[in-house]
């Protein structure tokens, strides 16, 4: 009897902040977003010089949890999820943590686009979602295989999720999402007239 088996499988960690512990206060952090983004004329310079569309204080800020308390409060929400994942992921960590490296701010305006990308030198990324107004972008997989699929024919459009080439996810307002680094992702077009807003970071291994 012919048997099929599913090898190096790709996971998507989905849940809601609040399922491991208090939920952070999605206004709250919204409006925290927003006065950051106002405030901070060096990344507002950074995305203006990169053609960056909205703002993104990536390339700028690098202490969000030691300005601003509510991100010390999510950053503890965070470590909570992402070590749920790694249980998961069944990494033998040795002697080492996953360890927070990096924590900034996406403010996607109508038309802008995230392009599709990678997070070198990280073990797991993730995103939480600060606002996301009808007709905002949800956010795109790639299968890590494509580059080796010289020959290969498209799927069906009613193939099986896991065999999908893309597959879309559309979280809500205090969701987080994770996946291991390698796994390549962008952001299509906003559509909707409001900001689309979310807190992206990675954990590193050491």
């Amino acid at each position: 009897m012919s048997k099929i088996d599913s090898l190096f499988v790709t996971r998507l960690y989905h849940a809601a902040l609040s399922e491991h512990g208090a939920s952070v206060n999605a206004q709250e952090l919204e409006a925290t977003c927003l006065s950051i983004a106002e405030d901070d004329e060096a990344g507002q310079k950074w995305c203006e010089d990169n053609s960056y569309p909205g703002y993104t204080s990536y390339a700028s800020l690098d202490d969000l949890p030691w300005r601003f308390p509510i991100f010390k409060d999510l950053v503890e929400v965070l470590n909570k999820h992402v070590a749920e994942f790694a249980k998961d992921l069944e990494f033998d960590l040795g002697e080492k943590a996953l360890q927070l490296d990096s924590l900034w701010i996406n403010i996607l305006p109508e038309g802008g686009i995230h392009t599709s990308h990678i997070h070198p030198h990280s073990v797991i990324s993730g995103t939480t979602y600060i606002a996301m107004p009808k007709g905002a972008s949800a956010i795109k997989f790639e299968d890590p295989r494509s580059a080796m699929m010289m020959a290969a024919p498209t799927r069906k459009p009613e193939a099986r999720k896991e065999m999908r080439s893309f597959i879309y996810v559309a979280p809500d307002v205090s969701d987080i999402l994770l996946w291991e680094s390698w796994l390549r992702h962008e952001v299509p077009m906003n559509m909707s007239e409001e900001e689309r807003i979310s807190v992206s970071f990675n954990y590193s291994w050491g």
